[in-house]
């Protein structure tokens, strides 16, 4: 069974920093793009970042310049490097494959659990 496990939130203060993981594990045979986002409390789920196979990273305006996403592929595993951190980046967040394919051919999406993160003022 394919899953992506989230790790790493929690709380930190405004201008701090936070790295999330998120793993694959399973029998996969590959991983093509994946993304985190979130979705803070009343507001709508959004795109924080993305990341291709060959490590062409996609930002939301929001986060351009203050997160780093990447990648490594022999451990099918992907980070968000968050620093100066604001409230508004308080929210949920989920990890997410576009297309995990696994030995025998057939692929599909697949969500992480997700992992909170809370910056205060």
């Amino acid at each position: 069974q394919v899953q992506l496990v989230e790790s790493g939130g929690g709380s930190v203060q405004a201008g701090g920093s936070m790295r999330l993981s998120c793993a694959a594990s399973g029998n996969i045979f590959s991983i093509d793009d994946m993304a985190w986002y979130r979705r803070a409390t009343g507001k709508q789920r959004e795109l924080v970042a993305s990341i291709t196979r060959q490590n062409i990273p996609n930002y939301g305006d929001s986060v351009r310049g203050r997160f780093t996403i990447s990648r490594d592929n022999a451990k099918n595993t992907i980070y968000l490097q968050m620093d100066s951190l604001k409230p508004e980046d308080t929210a949920f967040y989920n990890c997410y494959a576009v297309k995990i394919t696994i030995p025998d051919g057939s692929y599909f999406p697949q969500w992480g659990q997700g992992t909170q993160v809370t910056v205060s003022t």
